[in-house]
């Protein structure tokens, strides 16, 4: 897609991961509005894209709905969203709490889910949606049975929609390994397993950027090129 002029919703703009990327983008020239649940975290962002950040509920689908529509009406329309909303949690496969397993899934799959599906209604052909999941829906974790099951699901469903609107939309699926934004900081349970040293935000948002330019479908870990690839 020709990211100059683009239309795009950023959700998941307050945290570090989103942030950078909706600098990035308006960088390239789009015109970004910022999504989130924090409005505070939200204004530094905002105030650099020039728009009215929106804010919603991710596990609130009309929430979800009401912020997409209000980013639309704001930008007069929409080319893409990309969703880097998402939260951790730790902890074996026989003794995670159901009620973080609920929350994993409704905040990283559910919440997802409905942004999409919001957005799609707006997206003309050739639209572009791109979302955040993780290395563990291809390297499932022990000690983050739940948290591993979660992102799977995700990468699933978006294997699926690429496939169902492969005529009308690009999907983008990314899927990075540890980065130094801190997520497990935040978990909602448990403490997590030895993680391997994490990989800079910063250098994954270009990698982000080109793939949206080049309409490609995934970025993933690839043990033999040493790091993340576009395919």
């Amino acid at each position: 897609m020709e990211l100059d002029g683009a239309k795009v919703l950023v959700a998941g703009a307050g945290g570090a991961l989103g942030g950078l990327v909706a600098h990035a983008l308006r960088e390239k020239g789009a015109r970004v509005v910022a999504g989130g649940r924090d409005a505070g975290r939200l204004g530094e962002v905002a105030g650099r894209c020039g728009t009215q950040p929106v804010t919603y509920d991710v596990v609130d689908v009309d929430s979800c709905t009401a912020a997409v529509d209000a980013a639309v009406e704001q930008l007069g329309g929409l080319d893409a969203i990309v969703v880097t909303v998402g939260v951790a949690g730790f902890g074996r496969a026989l003794e995670t709490d159901p009620a973080v397993s609920e929350e994993l899934f409704a905040v990283d799959v559910l919440g997802p889910m409905a942004l999409v599906r919001a957005a799609a209604r707006h997206l003309p052909d050739g639209g572009t949606v791109a979302v955040f999941s993780a290395i563990l829906a291809d390297l499932p974790t022990a000690g983050m049975a739940d948290y591993s099951a979660a992102k799977s699901a995700l990468s699933t469903w978006l294997q699926v929609l690429r496939r169902e609107e492969r005529k009308r939309l690009t999907v983008l699926d990314v899927r990075p390994p540890h980065l130094d934004t801190g997520l497990e900081t935040r978990a909602l349970a448990g403490e997590p397993p030895k993680l391997p040293a994490p990989m800079p935000a910063s250098d994954v948002v270009p990698l982000v950027v080109e793939a949206l330019e080049r309409g490609a479908g995934e970025i993933v870990f690839d043990r033999s090129a040493g790091g993340l690839v576009i395919r």
